[in-house]
């Protein structure tokens, strides 16, 4: 999707389209979708990056003293949405928010992802690609369009119809995705029942973070026309698979691999193993912003293919960290915790931000673990040096806070609001009474 258009490509394409409207789109802290609507004769001011809105209405961004905040569109993100109508068709603009002081805004978490591209490239590298698996469920929809706990199939990894109830919904998604620009390179079902998963060829940070979010989007919407609900929820339901968003990443210098070592017994350079071991090291701290929400810890536990153990792997699929087999230019490493729940912006930023602490201090990451740690017990476990990321999202907060590297690719703004947001979701969970408190104690007691 990545294009280079000018503001008079935007203007002849919105003639020639039939566009009457354009959503320009920014992502809150939390990962959520914002848009401002305007008719097409307002294109050429927001094109000259003079649209304003109030920045104190939304998640993370300012105080109410001082909310006028400016949006200015990314060009080469302008899509038409396929499922708009003939008549009048609705476009897109993913912009980036700026200060009335002209400069870019310090919560705005595409400018946080970009502060720590910046970073990588002082260190020499050009390009930080990322591929990611995104996964979600389908579940029907009552007779007034709210989601119910029922699920639209039965099916098992990489069943098809009629097991798969879900293919037709799933189809018209690629359908919709590759007219908006998606290269999509796998469809199929995964291994719960309603659960699904597309994945899309990887880009550099920026383009596949919009892509995450435009894939959010997509599917939502399709979904909906099939008379289904698609949630990105890690763990809907108890005793089945959680969705995961798996993110494959590789480091480009002068338009190489920087990961790749044909010398090496592994195929790894030294830039990627500093990489797993900058990874590691702050694996724990960065969960509280890769896997962001209460619910995202039910899914972290042992039994449902979630890593929760910090290791690293060739083949075994239990570790947090895994490096598939492809060697040459599509070497990568494939962090495993990562939720669909995340603001897409930010968690990319932070694991950048990890591995690149790792390449910037030498790190040396221990051997490969290559024995299922499912199997293994606390002791063994410990005498590897496998420890377990966090169990709750309380626990994952009080890392993050402590990892200066992670609070610094994060900045003073962002990392504050997050954190503030964040508490407020843990104390409103922890005082909750919950169905399950009540079916196991108001009888019992």
């Amino acid at each position: 999707m990545a294009n280079k258009f000018t503001t008079d490509d935007i203007k002849k394409m919105a003639q020639e389209e039939n566009v009457k409207f354009i959503r320009l789109q920014f992502t809150d802290l939390l990962g959520i979708i914002k848009n401002v609507e305007i008719p097409v004769d307002q294109l050429e001011k927001a094109l000259d990056n003079k649209m304003m809105f109030d920045g104190s209405s939304i998640e993370g961004f300012v105080r109410i003293e001082e909310s006028d905040m400016y949006l200015y569109p990314d060009l080469d993100s302008w899509v038409v949405f396929p499922w708009s109508s003939e008549k009048g068709r609705v476009a897109r603009l993913i912009c980036d928010i700026y200060s009335p002081d002209g400069t870019p805004f310090d919560g705005d978490p595409r400018s946080v992802l970009k502060r720590v591209l910046k970073e990588m490239e002082e260190l020499g590298f050009s390009d930080f690609n990322i591929g990611p698996e995104p996964e979600f469920f389908l579940f029907k929809m009552d007779e007034n369009g709210e989601p119910t706990l029922e699920l639209n199939d039965k099916g098992g990894y990489f069943d098809l119809a009629p097991t798969d109830l879900g293919e037709n919904c799933r189809r018209d998604i690629v359908l919709e995705l590759e007219d908006m620009g998606f290269e999509i390179e796998a469809s199929h079902h995964e291994v719960a029942p309603g659960q699904h998963e597309i994945d899309f060829k990887y880009a550099d940070a920026i383009t596949t973070c919009d892509n995450i979010q435009t894939f959010k989007l997509a599917v939502k919407t399709i979904a909906r026309k099939h008379g289904l609900h698609a949630t990105f929820m890690p763990k809907p339901l108890f005793g089945v698979n959680g969705s995961g968003m798996h993110a494959n990443m590789s480091l480009f210098k002068d338009g190489e691999n920087a990961f790749y070592d044909p010398k090496d017994e592994l195929g790894l350079s030294e830039t990627a193993r500093q990489f797993i071991a900058g990874t590691m090291k702050h694996a724990e701290a960065f969960t509280a912003v890769t896997n962001p929400t209460v619910n995202s810890y039910k899914r972290l536990v042992p039994g449902y293919e979630a890593p929760c153990y910090v290791a690293w792997s060739l083949r075994n699929r239990s570790p947090l960290i895994r490096v598939p087999a492809s060697r040459g230019i599509s070497t990568r490493i494939e962090v495993r915790s990562v939720d669909p729940s995340a603001n897409p912006y930010l968690a990319m930023a932070v694991l950048l931000a990890a591995g690149l602490d790792g390449i910037k201090n030498n790190m040396t990451p221990p051997e490969p673990t290559e024995r299922n740690i499912y199997v293994m017990d606390k002791d063994e476990r410990v005498a590897e040096g496998i420890t377990d990321l966090p169990a709750t999202l309380y626990d994952a907060l009080q890392l993050l806070k402590k990892d200066e590297v992670m609070m610094t690719a994060l900045g003073e703004h962002a990392s504050e609001h997050f954190i503030e947001a964040k508490e407020i979701e843990w104390d409103m969970f922890r005082t909750q009474v919950h169905p399950w408190e009540r079916e196991q104690y108001m009888t019992t007691y």
